[in-house]
């Protein structure tokens, strides 16, 4: 059983429907009671990242969903779901976001970017081997104003915009982040989600069996 959690912004329905469409089981995750037999985690996300925060602490998720991820079950945030797992926002100074990465995430600049946000379609530079993203080269659709600077210790993929290289994908243990939207990306997003659920479910045979 996969959770998909809802705190009141993300772009929730297309994640949950992408996943039935793989034969998912799932559940909307609105408060910690729902959390009970779930094997995974999906955070989506669109919006800013003080209603994605102050969204988790209205429903009580947030001190939970860090549970969640210190268990070591598989857990996947998908573009502001991704942000979320860092330390803090310039968009919103001095809120701390889950924290289970360290950095904060930065503005594009318009005069070095061009337009902001950054949306529509773009490639991902794919830095190891890993079981979510598979082939070295992605193509991808954003939409997005801040990004992560690169950190070489978690950093799975990555991404130019207007001359700024940024971390579109991370990943350390059971801990997964996407800058991009899988959902919205037509079969190579939902190959992604695909992947996402095989390791959930390799890890639920490895549990069981133990």
């Amino acid at each position: 059983m996969i959770g998909v959690i809802d705190y009141g912004a993300g772009n929730l329905g297309n994640v949950v429907r992408a996943l039935n469409y793989l034969n998912c089981r799932t559940r909307i995750i609105t408060g910690p009671e729902d959390l009970t037999g779930i094997t995974a985690l999906v955070l989506p996300g669109v919006g800013a990242f003080a209603s994605g925060v102050e969204g988790l602490k209205s429903r009580e998720l947030f001190h939970p969903l860090k549970d969640f991820i210190s268990s070591g079950r598989p857990f996947l945030g998908i573009c502001l779901g991704m942000q979320l797992l860092f330390q803090e926002s310039s968009e919103n100074p001095g809120l701390e976001g889950l924290a289970i990465f360290p950095g904060s995430c930065e503005r594009f600049c318009p005069a070095e970017a061009g337009k902001v946000p950054h949306m529509g379609w773009n490639n991902l530079r794919v830095k190891k081997n890993n079981n979510l993203l598979l082939q070295e080269d992605l193509y991808l659709y954003f939409v997005h104003s801040y990004y992560l600077p690169v950190n070489p210790e978690i950093l799975l993929a990555s991404t130019t915009y207007g001359g700024q290289r940024f971390m579109s994908a991370v990943n350390r243990e059971m801990v997964w982040g996407l800058q991009p939207h899988p959902e919205k990306s037509g079969r190579r997003g939902l190959k992604i989600l695909r992947n996402f659920v095989e390791v959930v479910n390799g890890d639920s045979n490895s549990r069981n069996r133990s």
